[in-house]
């Protein structure tokens, strides 16, 4: 998913009232996610589950850019918000990087400017965007769903949609999930599990993955826990009423790809399976 200003159409701009902002990890967790609602006064501004905002925040002058511009999946879904407002609710990690000259550590722009809003303010936002990552109109479609990081904000919108628009849904629906520690579970964890909600409902089914040594800096075993459910996942996939999500980090791409390559018995049988879910539409990718 680009970031680039230019890559997207900016002239129609909307200004979001900052509602709320929840830290949804724990203090001692590694990273700072928090969860903003806004809401658009403007009675134009709509979204469908799936679709992205962009986020205009102040830039650098000293670096030649005046405006930042990033991209944030919407966490919820349309009938989420109060009678009359248009909200739309998104996860934003705090980021930062190394300078590479300097060697020292630099906020990400929009991702610490949109963390340090407080309930009141204003921002603007442009889009939505997108519109292939999108839930589909038939409720006996298998949903597998496998996401890192905040690529678990659509995942979000989708089950909120399902289990309040489409209470007869009929489809499989499993996610699976990873992250370093528990601690790191967006909306699984402590704080904020609102995955909960569904936990009883018999079509859903979360599972998780956790990185085995998370203080060595090992990996997710996102692929472990894909490979453990191979059977059930081959079979799902095999299934012309399967559609597959992958979204977030391009790590969750990954480890799908080197789950299935196991599960099937070699890399290139899962290429070409990959190519024809793609050539049938029921493959979708939103990778940060």
């Amino acid at each position: 998913m680009h970031n680039r200003l230019s890559d997207y159409d900016v002239s129609t701009k909307y200004q979001a009232k900052v509602v709320e902002s929840e830290r949804i990890t724990p203090e001692d967790a590694e990273a700072e996610v928090r969860h903003l609602v806004l809401e658009v006064a403007d009675p134009s501004f709509d979204f469908v589950e799936g679709q992205n905002i962009g986020v205009l925040a102040p830039g650098r002058k000293d670096l030649g850019s005046e405006v930042q511009f990033r991209l944030y999946s919407i966490a919820n879904a349309r009938d989420d918000a109060p009678a009359g407002a248009k909200q739309l609710e998104i996860a934003v990690r705090r980021c930062f990087s190394m300078d590479e000259f300097s060697g020292e550590r630099e906020p990400g722009l929009v991702s610490n400017y949109l963390c340090d809003r407080k309930p009141g303010d204003e921002i603007t936002i442009t889009g939505p965007y997108g519109g292939a990552f999108a839930l589909p109109n038939d409720e006996h479609i298998n949903l597998l769903m496998i996401g890192m990081g905040t690529g678990i904000a659509p995942f979000r919108a989708f089950l909120k949609s399902i289990y309040k628009q489409h209470r007869q849904w009929q489809g499989k629906i499993r996610l699976f999930y990873g992250a370093k520690r528990g601690i790191d579970m967006l909306y699984m964890n402590d704080l904020k599990n609102d995955f909960a909600n569904y936990y009883d409902e018999e079509t859903f089914k979360a599972i998780e993955a956790l990185s085995p040594r998370p203080a060595f800096d090992e990996p997710v075993a996102l692929d472990k826990a894909i490979e453990e459910h191979g059977k059930e996942v081959w079979a799902m996939i095999q299934d012309p009423l399967t559609n597959v999500y992958v979204a977030g980090l391009e790590t969750a791409r990954e480890a799908l790809d080197a789950a299935m390559g196991n599960i099937v018995g070699s890399a290139e049988v899962w290429r070409r399976t990959k190519e024809d879910l793609k050539s049938k539409g029921r493959w979708f990718e939103l990778i940060y």
